[in-house]
């Protein structure tokens, strides 16, 4: 009679003959929100969870498209209110100290390290000599960790700057990409079962392909396949007053955001985020386009919601998108069963049995 297959002895072999090998499910225990509940949504299937840490977050977008106001701004602001340390890096040398301080980020050594580098091997070093240093610590002693690289894009490879040097202007002949693609391919492996993740911003191209409009995203695909969530961002002109009403004059923009990558929702789900020059972000921006989608019921000029208590909320476009009387917050806190509800009455009963 031949002898059970021991798992309990087999974990414990493999686990000392591979270093630095993680056995069971890393399942993401920290989120930091991006500033806005309806893009949360849609990348995490949570009102209140944004990227989570122990993975590669990319949000790629053409220029003012909204990315650094994300990503270096409410990401960081919320990553130190949750207590969370940040390394900034900004290869754009862009992230001025006074614009960080009107997002309300904390610019103080306790909280943020800004790193100014141009190199993907700098960057790459960076990382790798924190986690190596990381990784000897005692568990008690980890402290949580974002890195934020602002863009992937702007980076270097040591053969652009040769040529530049020499004069030579031929280009780095694809070696970018794979320097890409290593960086993040890495990154997601050291980081896998630690609370340290990485946002990055990219930049995109326009599609020349017909059949596949959406825009491209520069430096290649590999780093893409490598990354947990990629956002799409694309730049459109806010021409609304205060009050909702159509103007000429351009206040700000509206940030089209499209999840393109994500483990956590359904992807190629979109929203639009207005972003106004003088206030900024309003954090409720998207939610009742979203909302009007699925769950509200349109009267008249008026859009109208039942809640579960039985409670009727009926305003016009302006009371909602003013989140008068908290109702959406009301329509945030039982939308994902309401939604449930609505798709098991679409789907016939044959697929859900």
């Amino acid at each position: 009679m031949s002898r059970p297959f021991d798992v309990s002895k087999f974990r414990r072999e493999i686990t000392k003959s591979i270093e630095g090998l993680s056995v069971g499910f890393n399942d993401p225990t920290d989120w930091v929100s991006t500033g806005n509940y309806a893009l949360n949504y849609l990348i995490s299937g949570d009102f209140n969870k944004g990227v989570p840490l122990g993975k590669v977050t990319v949000f790629a977008g053409e220029s003012g498209s909204g990315k650094s106001f994300i990503c270096s701004g409410n990401l960081v602001r919320h990553a130190q209110q949750q207590g969370i340390f940040v390394v900034l890096v900004d290869s754009e040398n862009a992230l001025d100290e006074s614009w960080l301080h009107a997002l309300g980020v904390d610019t103080s050594e306790e909280k943020l390290l800004k790193l100014n580098m141009s190199m993907i091997d700098d960057v790459a070093k960076t990382i790798s000599k924190f986690m190596i240093d990381y990784k000897q610590l005692p568990i008690e002693d980890k402290p949580k960790v974002l890195f934020v690289i602002d863009s992937l894009g702007m980076l270097l490879t040591p053969t652009d700057v040769n040529q530049f040097e020499a004069g030579d202007m031929k280009g780095d002949m694809g070696r970018k990409p794979k320097a890409l693609t290593s960086l993040v391919r890495n990154s997601v492996n050291m980081f896998g079962n630690h609370n340290v993740g990485l946002v990055a911003t990219n930049h995109t191209y326009a599609s020349q392909d017909m059949f596949d409009p959406d825009d491209k995203i520069s430096g290649g695909q590999g780093f893409v396949y490598a990354s947990s969530i990629v956002v799409a961002m694309r730049k459109l002109k806010l021409k609304e007053d205060e009050d909702g009403n159509k103007i000429s004059e351009v206040r700000g923009i509206r940030a089209a955001c499209k999840v393109m990558k994500t483990r956590y929702a359904k992807p190629f789900e979109g929203v639009q985020v207005k972003i106004p020059y003088e206030t900024g972000m309003n954090p409720y921006s998207g939610l009742l386009d979203m909302f009007e989608k699925t769950v509200l019921t349109k009267e008249g000029n008026r859009l109208s919601y039942i809640t579960d208590d039985g409670e009727v909320l009926k305003f016009f476009r302006k009371g909602w998108e003013s989140n008068e009387g908290g109702c959406l917050d009301k329509v945030m806190s039982e939308y994902k069963k309401k939604l449930e509800t609505k798709l098991s009455t679409v789907i016939p009963e044959e697929i859900t049995e």
